[in-house]
């Protein structure tokens, strides 16, 4: 039997079994108990995701998730021939590092999870992670450049005991930016840039971020300097790329800066020839925020309905995953929703695996022995760039005119990985919309 508990304390149903009627969710716990093999203990997962805040973008698609990873297990988890019950608890990082080593010490601590699994985003990992590791408790996740976990964290210098997570890093991502620059023709001019904070400060790094492997590339960096997030003015960004000539802006921002710079720039007459950003550009909300302006921004692309991977978890392929949120939600697949499903295949594989599920250090030891493909692609923790990662497939991709929605992302560079073919070429920016 799973539960899911909700960040207010409160049981909750599966939204998906709400609007199925309650038909098996509520069979489940309704099946008279000489029907059902007694359980051999309840496996809790702390679930810590930024539900809202500026950075719920990144977690929107992981409720819909987890109530269909709380369908799959709603007759409990199989381990070494014995049958657990499943505790979900989800928590909301509301976006703040504060809230997240808060809630992710409580989970460890007071709530006695056997796994910890901060899902997304720099703000909501690290702190949680660190958690993981002060009081030895197995933590997975997923969603930000490993280079962003490892580094401000002090693990460039030794392994972590506890904390694992898979994801592409920023030499892909450099090679994925390049390889759309590559593609039209500019004066290999490009101005960054980047938030003061702590995906801002890994991604502007002079050593191991952006700007010194782009010069290595070929190309002459502006760096006009950190800008404070959530900014009203970017005048003095768009005053120096305009001076020193830039034809192209680089970098991670978020949507409302985004939208911010865009706007200011149309504004000041500084036009670029392509916007290749992180974060900002990875959601179709994100994208329509733009406007008509929107059409032609690229991006790195993480995942998409065109994977050809099939999941452990249900079998089903990234298609059906994409199509089955579409159905339900009414909304545009999005980006995170393929490691929204990984993340669980790689968490329920570690708990099959485990000698013990109850045990954190076995759990621990369990997922560091993981290799399987999951629908992102293969996940293996011996073959990482660091004990603690294993990297995945990164594309770059641009945003053009869609048809059933008002904008569809198209993947026009496949240098970093070669999974597919294109889809489309790669083209300008077009200022006059």
């Amino acid at each position: 039997m799973t539960k899911t508990r909700r960040n207010d304390g409160r049981w909750t149903a599966s939204r998906r079994a709400v609007l199925a009627g309650f038909g098996a969710g509520v069979a489940s716990f309704t099946l008279p108990g000489a029907l059902r093999a007694q359980s051999a203990g309840t496996i809790r997962i702390g679930f810590l995701t930024p539900l809202t805040g500026p950075l719920a973008l990144f977690g929107a698609t992981d409720e819909f998730t987890v109530a269909r990873v709380q369908e799959r297990l709603a007759d409990g988890l199989e381990v070494n021939g014995q049958r657990y019950d499943v505790e979900i608890i989800v928590r909301d990082s509301q976006s703040d590092p504060n809230r997240s080593a808060e809630v992710a010490a409580d989970l460890i601590l007071n709530e006695g999870v056997h796994l910890l699994i901060p899902a997304t985003t720099t703000d909501t990992i690290n702190p949680a992670a660190d958690q993981a590791e002060l009081f030895e408790c197995p933590c997975l996740s997923t969603g930000a450049p490993w280079q962003a976990i490892i580094f401000p964290r002090g693990g460039g210098d030794q392994p972590f005991n506890w904390t694992y997570h898979f994801f592409w890093g920023l030499d892909e991502a450099l090679n994925t930016f390049v390889g759309l620059w590559d593609s039209i023709e500019t004066n290999k001019k490009v101005g960054m840039l980047f938030p003061q904070n702590a995906d801002g400060e890994t991604w502007g790094n002079m050593e191991y971020g952006l700007p010194a492997p782009t010069m290595e590339a070929g190309y002459e960096v502006v760096l006009p300097g950190f800008f404070q997030p959530r900014t009203n003015d970017f005048t003095a960004q768009i005053a120096q790329f305009k001076s020193e000539g830039v034809d192209i802006v680089g970098g991670i921002t978020y949507v409302d800066d985004l939208k911010t710079f865009v706007n200011q720039a149309k504004q000041q007459g500084f036009e670029p020839k392509a916007i290749t950003v992180a974060a900002a550009l990875l959601f179709p909300s994100g994208i329509e925020a733009m406007g008509d302006l929107g059409d032609g921004m690229s991006s790195e692309v993480w995942w998409t309905p065109a994977f050809e991977f099939e999941s452990t978890m249900t079998g089903e392929t990234s298609r059906d995953v994409a199509d089955a949120w579409e159905a339900e939600t009414g909304q545009q697949w999005t980006q995170p929703l393929g490691y929204s499903h990984a993340i669980w295949e790689i968490a329920l594989d570690t708990l099959k695996r485990s000698s013990d599920p109850l045990d954190r250090a076995a759990i621990r030891d369990a997922l560091a022995a993981t290799d399987m493909t999951t629908l992102v692609g293969p996940v293996n923790f011996s073959t990482g760039p660091h004990p603690n990662v294993s990297t995945t497939a990164i594309f770059g991709g641009q945003w053009v005119k869609g048809e059933d929605y008002p904008f569809d992302l198209k993947i026009v560079d496949n240098s970093v990985n070669a999974l597919f073919e294109p889809e489309a070429e790669m083209k300008l920016l077009d200022w006059s919309n």
